[in-house]
């Protein structure tokens, strides 16, 4: 038997650099300073986890109150999540968390599916597990499963006929507040991220009443009242029941056609919609590194795109108190297999509206320089990877001086003539590493292509062309003025 309310479950580390395992309410304990899982899916879930707790049992009421209530108090918080203890039992008897309300008949499946990276049945079979594994975790102990299940319900990808993803879909994009410099205080980035609110109730718990389907029936499960209530935190899209063998998880018998969300925006992730009045769909991260480069919707806002939203986290940060840091994390998929888990703390963007503007350039700008360089590099290098590849460095190159330019920004100043400059600066150097040794082996016609595209690439950093005008455009600087008879 394991209660995850008052039973001690939680791996964290502590700020004398020690480990120790806690009860959930022992995140206001000023020692502990983050959770200590053995993989980073689930100690961001983890943290989604205590957040949920949290707005569960004794959210803000307001802004005024956030902030009134910054400092930790274990006791009060340990009371106030012991009135929900009865839903927080993981095996036993009775409703069990985050899994169907009554059993599942069938066999049950390795234990290996609460992983997102893990193999599913038919790719075992067919050995085509490139990108995944399986046997890995023969059983898990208890609280190891709770955490697997509770990060698969959270993050779960498609898995074929009638196994729902989650209410974010596969791998989704999160974005949560860090208001420390250093590794303080756990309490200080969970209350951070605690969205206003009022107590839950114990059948606003999706396993504490019956499942909705999702099967014939074609159920769908909306939000009460606004965008999200605490089932935001505690989504149950699969249809699961562990099983259990001396306290320990052995195998999960799953059925289809869970919960069915829509319309539902989670409080700790951005959003997209495809055009006005469609539905909002979540973000999810692109393979690679998180840079300036996937910045726009996800930490910048651009002025009137009624297209993008950022997570709520990120919206209200500003008036409670507008300094930190972000902490972006995600499972990359390529439909339904995962790719990597991308990790990555990026700066919070507390500006004004003409500050974001200019930044919101500088970024589209490095788009278009990125893409002009790419095309340049046609003569040299196979359409594809391996101008992507180019393009990717591109922005790793510039990364530095584009955060010193941020400085700028915040100081009320326009960085734009020097961004420029710095750009085409960095495309010149990366075309003619690519392109100049050994020229003088090439034959007429591809030193000529190579010429050209040089010249190309030039003409695009002094504003002709289409990406020449996408540059200037976004950087706001004046066009080159067209003389009578001249192409561009």
């Amino acid at each position: 038997m394991l209660n995850l309310i008052y039973d001690s479950w939680i791996p964290v580390r502590t700020a004398d650099g020690s480990h120790r395992v806690i009860a959930p309410w022992q995140m206001a304990e000023a020692d502990v300073v983050g959770p200590d899982w053995p993989r980073a899916d689930m100690n961001i879930a983890c943290l989604e986890l205590l957040i949920g707790l949290v707005f569960l049992a004794d959210p803000p009421t307001d802004t005024e109150d956030w902030q009134a209530r910054g400092a930790p108090d274990p006791e009060r918080l340990r009371v106030k999540l012991s009135a929900y203890a009865s839903a927080f039992n993981l095996v036993g008897d009775g409703p069990l968390f985050l899994q169907d309300q009554g059993p599942l008949d069938g066999a049950g499946n390795p234990v290996d599916m609460l992983f997102i990276d893990s193999a599913g049945v038919n790719t075992a079979r067919n050995n085509a597990d490139v990108l995944v594994h399986r046997g890995r975790y023969p059983a898990l102990e208890l609280p190891l499963a709770a955490m697997a299940l509770y990060t698969f319900q959270a993050f779960a990808p498609s898995g074929g006929a009638g196994n729902r993803t989650s209410m974010r879909g596969g791998g989704p994009l999160v974005t949560l507040i860090e208001p420390r410099e250093a590794e303080g205080p756990l309490w200080e980035l969970v209350w951070a991220n605690v969205p206003d609110g009022k107590p839950g109730r114990l059948e606003d718990l999706p396993w504490m009443r019956p499942t909705v389907l999702s099967d014939k029936s074609g159920k769908v499960r909306y939000p009460p009242d606004r965008l999200f209530d605490v089932e935001a935190f505690f989504g149950m899209p699969r249809r699961l029941r562990l099983e259990t063998e001396e306290a320990a998880v052995v195998g999960v018998v799953q059925k289809p056609w869970g919960t069915n969300y829509a319309g539902w925006k989670h409080p700790l992730s951005p959003y997209y919609r495809l055009k006005e009045g469609a539905e909002w769909l979540p973000k999810h991260p692109r393979a690679g590194r998180f840079g300036f480069r996937n910045w726009l919707g996800v930490l910048a806002q651009v002025r009137q795109d009624t297209l993008t939203e950022l997570a709520l986290s990120l919206s209200v940060w500003g008036e409670r108190r507008g300094d930190g840091s972000v902490i972006v994390a995600g499972w990359s998929m390529d439909n339904m297999k995962p790719r990597e888990f991308v990790l990555s703390k990026q700066p919070f963007l507390d500006l004004d509206w003409d500050a974001e503007d200019v930044l919101v350039g500088l970024i589209r700008a490095a788009d278009a320089a990125s893409a002009a360089l790419r095309d340049a590099l046609s003569p040299v290098l196979s359409k594809g990877e391996a101008r992507e590849t180019e393009r990717e460095r591109f922005y790793v190159e510039t990364e530095n001086r584009f955060l010193e330019h941020l400085d700028t920004v915040k100081g009320g100043g326009n960085p734009s003539a020097v961004w420029l400059d710095d750009l085409r600066k960095q495309a010149f150097r990366q075309f003619d590493v690519l392109s100049v040794p050994g020229i003088d082996q090439r034959d007429m016609p591809a030193i000529k292509r190579i010429v050209d595209a040089r010249k190309y690439l030039g003409m695009a950093f002094a504003g002709y062309g289409k990406q020449g005008r996408a540059i200037f455009e976004a950087l706001g600087l004046d066009l080159p003025v067209k003389k009578k008879g001249q192409a561009v």
